[in-house]
């Protein structure tokens, strides 16, 4: 019988350093001889994608934006993440539903209750580490500043990013065994040993 794989979720604000690591944990664990699929939300397959480009791009009422981000997750999930899982492979995905509690839960407004409505009827079960990438709401807007051309959930303002890093910090108290925060203001190399400490506990190797 084929171990079902894990599933490792990234987050934080826009600017936050997530997606630098992103590449290097699909990379570390495929090191230890796992078959591993990295991939992202919105998005992670032809239909998300899609989707994703209409989120980021187009003007929509925050109930629409709600539901495509749960349509295009749905996609996802029986497409990608459960097979995956399924045949053991383990997949790190940059953002999946604590993004939705805080951007649209939180950022926007529209609160948990009625995230939480959409989730129980998508998905069963959560990731098995999230890793929610932290820092002042400064840093994370200075970053961006030096990056591409921002999208439309990038070009918010300070009090939108604040009440999604408020979502986020949330999310973590309520489930603190699952989602550890991690001080992205520390050195790559400091975020890296800390996230190599926390994959070794889920490999359950000793430290």
């Amino acid at each position: 019988m084929t171990t079902r794989g894990r599933f490792i979720t990234l987050e934080g604000v826009d600017g936050a350093g997530k997606s630098t690591h992103t590449v290097w944990i699909a990379d570390f664990l495929r090191a230890q001889g796992l078959d591993v699929v990295s991939t992202r939300e919105p998005g992670g397959t032809p239909l998300g994608e899609k989707l994703r480009a209409l989120l980021l791009t187009d003007a929509m009422g925050l109930d629409t934006e709600t539901l495509l981000m749960f349509a295009a997750r749905c996609e996802h999930l029986h497409q990608v993440i459960e097979p995956a899982l399924a045949r053991g492979a383990w997949v790190v995905c940059d953002r999946y539903t604590d993004a939705t509690y805080a951007y649209q839960g939180g950022g926007r407004g529209l609160g948990a209750a009625r995230v939480a409505t959409l989730e129980s009827w998508m998905q069963a079960g959560q990731p098995d580490r999230t890793w929610l990438f932290d820092v002042p709401l400064e840093v994370a807007r200075a970053r961006l500043a030096d990056a591409r051309e921002p999208d439309r959930f990038e070009r918010e303002g300070a009090a939108f990013f604040e009440r999604t890093r408020e979502a986020y910090h949330a999310r973590a108290a309520a489930d603190p065994s699952r989602i550890r925060i991690v001080d992205s203001t520390q050195s790559i190399a400091q975020v890296r040993a800390g996230l190599e400490a926390g994959l070794r506990e889920l490999l359950g190797q000793s430290a």
